[in-house]
């Protein structure tokens, strides 16, 4: 059976590498799984009075986030922190009180940069926060991206090869990780004993 993971890309820019790394992750593809980006780019800014009638954008959220068997977070790293969209879609996907939409999800996080571990704090942060929501979150490998001019081509293929081969083993450990927590592997039958 295919295992439905849901991205988040924690810039809106055209040209984001972040967005670039996310969509290479998904055309070199875990083992079983099947990759959807989710659309956060109409997402408010979190705001609790907005609950009675929430913004379209939310419900599709919080959809997408239910309807995963599986999260990724590839982020970039604003001045030592997570970018404010993260922190929207991380806030709006764990409420109202008593609907956490993230729960008992299996979670990995990614990013990139022009340095070599430029997102290291920011992921440490989301880290954090993910598990204080219940979520799953992968600890190893730790992904902190340097993206070097024409390391990702136009068509999203990964040009260097040992980027490569570090990717394909980020998202091997990931499938092998939805397994451990869920009991489901990617691709196959379920299996007994998941933690999930």
């Amino acid at each position: 059976m295919a295992v439905r993971v849901a991205v988040f890309v924690g810039s809106l820019r055209r040209e984001s590498i972040n967005l670039k790394l996310a969509k290479a992750l998904m055309k070199l593809e875990a083992p079983g799984c099947v990759f959807d980006l989710v659309d956060i780019s109409n997402l408010p800014h979190y705001n609790n009075d907005l609950w009675p009638d929430p913004p379209a954008a939310v419900a599709r959220l919080k959809s997408a986030i239910e309807s995963a068997d599986a999260v990724l977070f590839v982020t970039p790293e604003y001045n030592r922190g997570i970018p404010g969209l993260i922190k929207d879609v991380v806030d709006w996907g764990s409420r109202p009180y008593g609907k956490n939409s993230w729960s008992g999800k299996p979670a990995a996080i990614i990013g990139a940069s022009p340095g070599k571990i430029g997102t290291a704090v920011a992921q440490s942060q989301l880290r954090s926060t993910l598990l204080v929501l219940n979520l799953a979150v992968m600890g190893e490998p730790e992904a902190y991206v340097q993206v070097t001019p024409n390391l990702i081509a136009d068509d999203f293929t990964v040009t260097d090869e040992g980027t490569r081969k570090f990717l394909q083993k980020f998202l091997q450990s990931f499938a092998d990780w939805i397994t451990r927590v869920t009991g489901i592997m990617p691709g196959g039958m379920d299996q007994p004993g998941g933690e999930g």
